[in-house]
Formats: C-alpha cells, structure tokens, sequence
C-alpha cells in the first residue's frame, strides 16, 4: 500500500532561519514557501535524493506544529508516505487497528490530500500519508 517515503518533516519556529540551514547542509534551492491554511502551517520542501525535507512553522499558537514545538521543542515532526489512493488505504489501515487523527483527509501541501497516523496506534511515530492529485 505504500508506495515510498514521500518527505520527513521537521517542525521549526524560525523558517528563513531553517531555510538557510538546509541549503547550506543539501547544496539545493527548496520549493517556494507554501501556506496551507487548513493545516496553519507554512511550508517549504528540499529535495534530497528521492526524499524530500518539509520544514514546517505553525501559524498561530494553536496549531499542531506550533504546540509540538512548544511541548517537545523544534525537530522530526513526521514521516510521510505516498499512497496510490489514500481513502482505500485508509479504510484497510483503520480495519488494521490504526487510529486516524481527524475523520476525513484533509488539504495538504502543493493540492494533495493527506491523513495523518495517530502516533498511540504507530509505536509513536506520527505517520502521514499523502496522495498527490
């Protein structure tokens, strides 16, 4: 069902401060800065290798990146997989025993949908699945 790590994401709260960072460590231009409002966070990806870098700052004090940082401090947020056909995939996953967080997939970056692994029925990883569309 999964295809392939899509990205590995890590949570920041300066994200110029981050971008600088991870083009001095990859040598490479990242993706233009993205907001994706459904999620409050904004976000810039780094190509590397076949895996992608997805720096994310939240938008506001509520959000889930603005909270992880607050509770665990910046780092590895997430480990995102690509799917074929995330609601298939989903169905068999929840049918598996695994907890989703919210009920449908939601709006990710770049117009793909995303759902999102709780990490208490993943070994404690936060898992997300994308589908580009």
């Amino acid at each position: 069902m999964l295809k392939k790590i899509d990205h590995i994401g890590i949570a920041v709260a300066d994200i110029d401060a981050a971008v600088n960072l991870y083009e001095a460590l990859t040598g490479k231009v990242p993706s233009g800065k993205e907001t994706v409002s459904e999620q409050e966070v904004e976000t810039v990806f780094f190509p590397v290798g076949e895996v992608r870098l997805e720096l994310l700052k939240g938008l506001s004090a509520d959000s889930a990146i603005s909270r992880f940082i607050e509770k665990r401090g910046a780092g590895i947020h997430h480990i995102c997989f690509e799917v074929e056909n995330l609601d298939t995939c989903r169905q068999v996953f929840v049918a598996a025993g695994l907890e989703f967080i919210g009920s449908v997939p939601e709006q990710g970056a770049g117009g793909s949908k995303v759902a999102f692994i709780h990490p208490r029925s993943s070994g404690g990883v936060l898992i997300e699945l994308v589908q580009h569309v």
